[in-house]
């Protein structure tokens, strides 16, 4: 696993994703969000490999991590490189994304935006 892979890996834990998925939803939009969640789930799932899961961790780690490229506290431009990140791993592991996991997704960001 690469260094920087590890570091967010660290910064990543169940609670530090739903504290700032929840505090941030809105402000960081569903483009944001929904990536996350469907990885989230995804993460939980036994069927999903651990490389991928590893993937994903990461992922995650990045999103819930302060210190990143772009900080979240600039309006607009702050959630873009978490964007990019959930992106890149999303497209990685997408094999692996269960219709199960994007209908848990689409469920919670429907209790959240609406």
């Amino acid at each position: 696993m690469p260094e920087q892979q590890k570091q967010f890996s660290a910064a990543y834990s169940d609670s530090n994703f739903w504290d700032k998925a929840k505090k941030y939803a809105k402000m960081a939009g569903q483009s944001v969000i929904e990536p996350a969640l469907k990885m989230y789930y995804a993460a939980l799932d036994s069927d999903t490999p651990i490389w991928a899961k590893g993937i994903i961790i990461g992922a995650l780690g990045y999103f819930v991590s302060p210190v990143d490229a772009i900080p979240d506290i600039i309006p607009v431009a702050g959630y873009t490189d978490d964007l990019g990140a959930l992106a890149a791993a999303l497209a990685t592991v997408a094999a692996h994304i269960k219709d199960e996991h994007v209908a848990k997704a689409k469920e919670t960001l429907t209790q959240w935006f609406s």
